[in-house]
């Protein structure tokens, strides 16, 4: 098949393309490199360097495309509280712009890499796609307004469209931003360095983390499943971790002990965030094939090797 990646050179991104180019795949990436590195994308994959809403630009990557993943976003919560517009700049126009070039190109199939945030705090142990999403941030408030628009104005264009909420993913090669950084990187660059990790609040907050590889496994299946149209599917292993397990974890996989500091602050964010996955498994496929204890070896294995 020929796929279009956008947002192609970030972390998820990588990972699927050069998946997929390893299964023999013609694979195409646009990314602004913003935030992507593409000097990590197999030397076989077209790499094109530019925006989403670069009309003319987007035409030509899409030609003779069969799917489009559209990854491209900005994806910080807290940031997102200090700059909506172009959190909705990027991730809703962008996205709308996208669905444009697929209707005007013939595309038939896209799949968004949407979240898990925008359920926001609900009063069940794990969230379901029935529920009504309570986003808490505007990069929450941003992915549910690109859903909408993927499923709306593509079903007129008889676009095939299916969203994945992935939860929080994890795995090699993943950024480490000087602020606002993804904890499971933050927490293993500072036991690797000898440093100290820092709690906030009670460490009680709980997540659903999912391996990137299990996560590109159901991107694939997103793509290349028939009868999904018009699908929003949670992807997340539905197993939830407080911070204070994860630390705990860290210390048994790394064999090291970890200096934790707390603070009072409550950063943003809800309490609790566990997906449900019983969808996913019917229509996809999907199990997740690799444990929390796994994934971590792994990433502790890889920043050992870079060091």
């Amino acid at each position: 098949m020929r796929f279009l990646i956008t947002g192609g050179a970030g972390f998820i991104g990588t990972a699927l393309a050069n998946y997929l180019i390893q299964q023999g795949h013609t694979v195409r990436v646009l990314d602004d490199l913003s935030a992507g590195h593409a000097e990590q994308l197999h030397p076989d994959i077209h790499f094109t360097r530019g925006d989403v809403e670069d009309k003319p630009k987007v035409w030509r990557l899409l030609n003779k495309v069969d799917c489009v993943y559209h990854l491209a976003a900005r994806v910080s919560v807290p940031e997102s509280g200090l700059y909506p517009r172009e959190y909705n700049k990027t991730n809703v126009s962008g996205t709308v712009a996208i669905m444009e070039a697929m209707r005007d190109a013939g595309v038939k199939r896209v799949v968004l890499a949407s979240s898990g945030a925008v359920y926001g705090e609900q009063a069940v142990a794990k969230v379901h796609e029935e529920l009504l999403p309570n986003p808490s941030s505007p990069y929450a408030v941003s992915k549910l307004a690109a859903e909408s628009y993927v499923h709306t104005i593509g079903a007129p264009w008889h676009i095939e469209t299916v969203c994945l909420r992935i939860f929080n993913a994890y795995g090699p090669n993943q950024a480490i931003p000087p602020i606002h950084a993804p904890v499971i990187p933050l927490f293993i660059r500072q036991v690797l360095g000898n440093g100290s990790v820092v709690i906030h609040a009670n460490g009680q907050q709980i997540r659903d983390y999912i391996y990137v590889d299990d996560v590109v496994m159901a991107l694939v299946a997103a793509a290349t499943t028939a009868g999904l149209s018009h699908q929003t599917i949670n992807i997340g292993t539905g197993i939830g971790t407080s911070l204070n397990q994860l630390v705990d974890l860290i210390e048994q996989v790394s064999k090291r002990k970890v200096q934790r500091l707390t603070t009072p602050t409550v950063l943003g964010g809800v309490s609790t965030l566990i997906a449900d996955t019983h969808r996913a498994e019917k229509l996809l496929n999907f199990n997740p094939k690799i444990s929390l204890a796994e994934g971590l070896a792994l990433l502790l294995q890889q920043r050992n090797l870079a060091l």
